[in-house]
């Protein structure tokens, strides 16, 4: 069966990174589909170009391009050794940046700013292929353009993925080892799109179900998925095992090793997914599965940027359609609502986007006081049937009797209790339990 294996950007982003990817995906003869992300820095510098366009610095955008260029130049004198290779490598990324020197020159366009963010992962995966060339490992580059679509409403077309995949696949049933580019696509005009920041993950767990992987393997540059944030707290833990439950809680409140969509279609084909570490290749990792593997609390995760509305109104008491009215609102302007609670005079829900504050605010109004808190931040405790866990409760208020809780979300899931804390205090909320919880 064929395995597929993420690389993400600081797994590529150095030569000697890359030669490391090389031996990992040669290990043994299983077939491969390797996902390459760009090499770490480039889509942030691609996204400066972009910037400069968008506001007419055209001379910012072609210091940033030249710099850019010496950078891939640099790079390919140690990724490869032979002078054939070190020719059709220069000549790859040369193609490349004649493309962003000719974009200074036309008017700028969202359909171009997704042309130029797709460069580095094009140049990153062609780079590799240069690689594996060079020391004579058998491979096929697979185009992402060529079967990675999304619909009207951004949404990846599966069954158009699966078709399209396969028929490449069965082409080239010769190669073991097949590359290809996370992160882009095509739209459902033709045009070259994308799956979003952190939309390589996304792209590997398309591609493991669309042609029924044995595992879809994850590999960055920590040890899979820790019980806490270890930029954070000094003393975390790996976690052998989660339920892909478990694990999109994780992703979704802001564990930062795995992007929240990458556990929909593995889950949907029941592809187990690990996450691994590129410097630790022998590390068992994280593997996420449809079975949690154990009961109670398994990690800490935390969200940024929250902005808290409450509602509050003596009217709401007994209102038939109030709630409903209110989350039109929030439907009107497809903002998303992370927690929520009420009483009889009040709602009051989290949102983690100021987009379209304004307006929400202002229809809102009609239906009683609007109060607005931002620089907020979601803490969950996460794991599996946590909410029938002993004492959970007790030991999660215990640990945090120093810290403004201001809301709490229980019961609405099996596998998450979620706490509202001022930002100010997220660093001290995450040792505490990190005590108080795991006792490390």
């Amino acid at each position: 069966m064929m395995k597929v294996m993420k690389f993400g950007g600081t797994s590529v982003g150095k030569p000697e990174r890359m030669h490391e990817v090389a031996k990992l995906i040669t290990r043994n003869a299983d077939s491969k589909i390797v996902v390459l992300s760009a090499l770490s820095g480039t889509t942030n510098s691609l996204v400066e170009i972009s910037n400069f366009l968008a506001h007419g610095n055209r001379e910012g955008a072609k210091n940033t391009i030249e710099k850019l260029h010496q950078h891939y130049k640099a790079f390919i004198q140690a990724l490869v050794q032979k002078e054939e290779n070190r020719k059709n490598a220069n000549q790859i990324i040369d193609e490349h940046f004649e493309f962003l020197n000719i974009i200074l020159r036309i008017s700028f366009s969202e359909a171009l700013n997704k042309d130029i963010l797709a460069q580095g992962e094009l140049m990153s995966t062609k780079l590799f292929c240069v690689y594996l060339t060079e020391i004579g490992v058998d491979h096929e580059l697979l185009p992402a353009l060529e079967f990675m679509s999304i619909d009207a409403n951004e949404e990846p077309q599966l069954g158009a993925i699966r078709i399209k995949l396969n028929d490449l696949i069965r082409k080239h049933a010769d190669k073991k080892i097949l590359v290809t580019q996370g992160y882009i696509c095509r739209n459902v005009r033709g045009e070259v799109d994308n799956l979003k920041r952190g939309g390589s993950d996304y792209t590997a767990s398309l591609i493991a179900a669309a042609s029924n992987a044995s595992v879809c393997e994850i590999w960055t540059d920590i040890d899979g998925m820790h019980n806490n944030d270890p930029r954070i707290v000094n003393k975390t833990v790996a976690i052998e095992q989660l339920s892909f439950d478990e694990a999109a809680e994780l992703a979704y409140f802001g564990a930062k090793i795995l992007h929240p969509t990458c556990i929909w279609p593995a889950q949907q084909e029941n592809v187990p997914v690990k996450l691994l570490n590129t410097m630790q290749p022998d590390a068992p990792g994280t593997v996420i599965t449809k079975e949690a593997g154990s009961v109670g609390v398994k990690a800490v995760a935390a969200k940024d940027g929250i902005i808290a509305i409450k509602i509050k109104s003596s009217r709401m008491l007994l209102a038939y359609g109030f709630l409903r009215k209110v989350f039109e609102v929030f439907e009107k302007y497809k903002t998303s609502i992370d927690m929520i609670t009420t009483s009889e005079v009040a709602v009051s829900v989290t949102i983690d986007s100021d987009l379209f504050l304004e307006d929400i605010v202002r229809e809102l109004e009609p239906f009683g006081t609007v109060d607005v808190d931002k620089g907020q931040t979601i803490v969950s405790i996460v794991g599996n049937e946590i909410a029938q866990t002993d004492h959970v409760l007790q030991k999660l208020f215990d640990a945090l009797n120093e810290v403004p809780v201001t809301m709490v979300s229980y019961g609405g899931s099996a596998h998450n209790i979620s706490l509202l804390v001022p930002q100010d205090y997220k660093t001290k909320t995450l040792q505490l339990l990190n005590a108080g919880l795991f006792g490390l």
